[in-house]
């Protein structure tokens, strides 16, 4: 059975590092044997098909495959279509009546608990907020990520020590389900 998946890599093509050429990776996608290759925007969003079930053994050949091709490592998660289109189903905020820019999801290689933001003080970032789903965190930052303290604390690399986290605003969200739906 194929299914559809969004590999999400993280932190390429922003300023000026890691440069991936979007054709590249497309072209990178079909050597490792994937159909239905396509890409979506310039910030390391790639869908593609794939008769593999296995979401981190996809990420993992991809991983490879940029370091041989790029010279440099790229964490990089792939996820389904039916799990992107539950997270989207499952935010706790009001997407439909917000700008895509004021919320994001940060998406984990694994399941975060709370005790992981334990130290965060989520009453001094009022009104932005979070909350934890499968795998992700949902950010509501009502003035956007350039201006969000909350994004800030939580981007600290010692709350997700261990885990690969990447973020995309709510617009990206969207389409990446819109994507792989077959």
């Amino acid at each position: 059975m194929t299914t559809r998946y969004a590999a999400l890599l993280r932190g390429i093509n922003v300023g000026g590092h890691k440069k991936v050429p979007m054709a590249e990776l497309r072209e990178l996608l079909k050597e490792l044997g994937h159909g239905d290759v396509a890409t979506y925007l310039q910030s390391g969003n790639a869908v593609f098909s794939s008769e593999s079930g296995d979401e981190k053994a996809l990420g993992t050949a991809l991983e490879r495959a940029i370091e041989r091709r790029f010279g440099f490592a790229v964490d990089t998660l792939v996820r389904s279509h039916e799990y992107l289109s539950a997270v989207a189903d499952d935010c706790p905020f009001p997407a439909a009546s917000l700008e895509g820019r004021q919320l994001h999801v940060m998406y984990f290689s694994e399941q975060v608990g709370p005790e992981r933001l334990a130290s965060i003080d989520a009453a001094a970032f009022v009104p932005e907020e979070f909350r934890l789903g499968d795998r992700a965190l949902y950010l509501y930052a009502p003035n956007g990520l350039g201006r969000s303290k909350l994004a800030e604390a939580l981007g600290k690399p010692s709350l997700f020590k261990g885990i690969v986290a990447t973020s995309r605003n709510w617009n990206t969200v969207v389409k990446l389900v819109e994507l792989t739906r077959d």
